[in-house]
């Protein structure tokens, strides 16, 4: 389902020193599977998730989503692959203030070249809990029912892959567990592969298959090594 082979990124300072971020020789989830990525804030975590849904390209190697090569391709076709086979639950929820939570979820499915029913957005939202929020702007709502608007639309257009990086971040412990269970079951239900990226051994032991960052990652692991 996911494949990466020798991603490289690096940023560039504003003195031109250029600082490397990724050099993963290689990964692999499978369809269906449920991973979890563990490292510290500030190790590379979002710029990953941010190569594979090609939002950014890496500087050299490979990604490949459900056998497509997302790297090779420009960005407007990287946005239609991203709409096609991916859903996104992003830390900060990126919900549309001026939209209403099914409008949120029902936009995000416009997207997507697949013939999925308007219906799904509702039932998706039902199936979260917010059943009676549907016509609630974003800031009608509490932080976690934002966050589960922003699950229900990452999984609209039925993608073969979830990516969620650190979605309990900004959410209260009494809704953390909730957003957790809803990402995991609903990916079991509909056989979604799942990447959860997170700095919380609490969310990272409630999954069989834990990687560690700094031990794909080579930029990570060596810092490791030289700092300790």
């Amino acid at each position: 389902m996911l494949k990466l082979e020798n991603i490289k990124k690096s940023f560039v300072q504003p003195d031109k020193k250029r600082i490397p971020i990724l050099d993963i020789p290689s990964f692999e989830i499978a369809s269906g599977e449920q991973v979890v990525l563990i490292g510290p804030s500030g190790c590379g975590k979002t710029t990953l998730l941010h190569t594979i849904a090609g939002i950014t390209k890496p500087d050299s190697g490979k990604a490949f989503i459900d056998g497509i090569e997302v790297t090779k391709y420009s960005e407007a076709s990287r946005d239609r692959i991203r709409a096609d086979k991916l859903g996104y639950v992003f830390q900060t929820f990126n919900l549309l203030p001026g939209f209403s939570a099914y409008e949120n979820v029902l936009l995000g499915m416009t997207f997507a070249r697949k013939k999925i029913a308007p219906s799904r957005a509702k039932q998706l939202l039902e199936r979260v809990g917010l059943g009676h929020r549907l016509g609630n702007k974003p800031h009608q709502m509490s932080v976690g029912e934002q966050q589960r608007v922003a699950v229900a639309r990452a999984l609209a257009n039925r993608p073969a892959l979830l990516l969620a990086d650190e979605p309990t971040a900004n959410v209260d412990p009494g809704n953390q567990q909730q957003i957790i269970d809803l990402i995991r079951q609903t990916s079991q239900e509909e056989n979604i592969a799942l990447l959860m990226v997170t700095h919380s051994m609490e969310v990272a032991d409630q999954f069989d298959r834990v990687d560690k960052l700094d031990e794909i990652n080579l930029v990570v692991g060596q810092a490791k090594q030289t700092t300790s």
